[in-house]
């Protein structure tokens, strides 16, 4: 892995974990879909050029609960009603209700991971580049791709403005 794909994850991540600690001021907020929905396709792009062995792996830190709630819930009433979505298995027929997808979920969990790889990063790049491509291949990278799909939603909608 060279230097630059390193500094172009690490630049991304932190741009998005900037993008979603930004969502509580009304600065930009009626443009703050657009740019995470823009920003997820070219994290998606870096993270994918990194490959993780799992030896070697060391794992990132578990993000605080109580914050990381607080973080889901600001997100999940930001949202508001574009936040819900419905996932493969789920059925029509159980109304809104049945709705099992959530993008205040998604965006948290990618915040989480790219937040405590960023603490790390500082002091040994090539294990946060390692946490975060392991942590995507069995985690995140989902929630980006669930994330993705419905912010393209959104976006056809027109929705995307809050």
């Amino acid at each position: 892995m060279s230097g630059l794909e390193g500094l172009e994850v690490a630049g991304l991540a932190r741009r998005y974990c900037d993008l979603i600690e930004a969502s509580s001021t009304d600065e930009h907020r009626r443009r703050w879909l657009w740019d995470v929905a823009s920003l997820l396709p070219r994290l998606q792009a870096a993270i994918s050029s990194v490959s993780a062995p799992v030896s070697g792996v060391i794992p990132m830190s578990v993000a605080d609960l109580d914050a990381r709630f607080e973080l889901f819930w600001r997100l999940r009433r930001l949202l508001a009603d574009r936040d819900g979505y419905w996932l493969e298995f789920d059925r029509a027929s159980e109304g809104a209700d049945g709705m099992t997808g959530s993008l205040a979920d998604d965006l948290t969990d990618i915040y989480c991971e790219l937040k405590s790889g960023l603490g790390l990063y500082a002091c040994h790049p090539e294990c946060a580049l390692r946490g975060w491509a392991y942590g995507f291949d069995r985690h995140w990278r989902q929630h980006l791709v669930d994330a993705e799909r419905h912010l393209a939603l959104l976006a056809a909608q027109g929705r995307l403005d809050l």
